[in-house]
């Protein structure tokens, strides 16, 4: 990686020059930062690029900058790089089609823990799933914590990062995909769904589960059984209780 990229501790490329060359490159940025009550043609221009690009752009303090970046010159903005590229949704469906198989598809519905969405990952690509999407907002983002959570999955399990959870859901049902929720309120056990098909799974943030509207785009709602005194699983046990029964399913064990 050229110098002038050098990331800070936590992913963020900072100073003028280097932002806008990320960003008309076409990099994976997760969010921009720059500093308030700076003005100036260059800064203008980044914002005007963010804007373009669908990238979204915060100011903050100088002071902030500082911290962000440990002390260096960033010249008013920093920003957060993806620690691996997206792909799109329509990648991860074609890839599934070239290699024959059904697809299979991990949809996390706000998963905020970098921790928990890299090991989603790790067991997503442990499992076989073709792919993984995640939302744009109210989601962790492929930063360097989920990169090594993952255990290098990212660098095999391609992930979709989307605008719409509930509009992606719609398209992949059309295209004849059958979505599984897991929810408490489940009808059936995992074990009772047919997941050999096309199937995108559904995982809900670590807090609230999946949102409304998610929920009710979901062709099935799915319970794992919890005989203890605990009412829940964590959410990346979750994903691998559901993928692993699809696995055994689709006769991989």
């Amino acid at each position: 990686m050229n110098d002038k990229y050098k990331l800070a501790e936590r992913d963020y490329i900072y100073g003028r020059n280097p932002v806008t060359e990320a960003v008309e490159s076409g990099r994976s940025i997760d969010r921009l930062y720059i500093q308030e009550h700076l003005g100036g043609a260059a800064l203008s221009r980044i914002k005007n690029l963010a804007k373009e690009r669908g990238i979204r752009y915060v100011l903050v303090s100088r002071q902030k900058l500082d911290s962000m970046t440990g002390g260096a010159n960033h010249q008013g903005v920093a920003a957060a790089a993806a620690a691996h590229a997206y792909v799109s949704v329509e990648e991860i469906l074609s890839n599934a089609e070239k290699a024959g198989r059904q697809p299979l598809v991990v949809i996390c519905d706000g998963i905020t823990d970098p921790h928990n969405l890299g090991s989603v990952l790790r067991t997503a690509n442990a499992a076989g799933a073709d792919g993984v999407i995640i939302p744009k907002n109210r989601s962790a983002a492929l930063n360097s914590t989920v990169a090594k959570v993952s255990a290098g999955a990212v660098e095999y399990t391609p992930v979709a990062r989307v605008s719409n959870i509930a509009g992606v859901i719609d398209k992949l049902k059309k295209s004849g995909m059958w979505i599984v929720g897991t929810d408490l309120g489940g009808t059936m056990t995992h074990y009772d769904c047919d997941l050999k098909g096309s199937i995108g799974i559904v995982i809900g943030s670590e807090g609230s589960g999946m949102s409304r509207i998610v929920r009710e785009a979901c062709d099935f709602l799915v319970k794992i059984p919890m005989l203890g005194e605990i009412e829940s699983l964590n959410v990346s046990v979750a994903a691998g209780v559901l993928l692993y029964e699809a696995v055994r399913q689709r006769g991989g064990v």
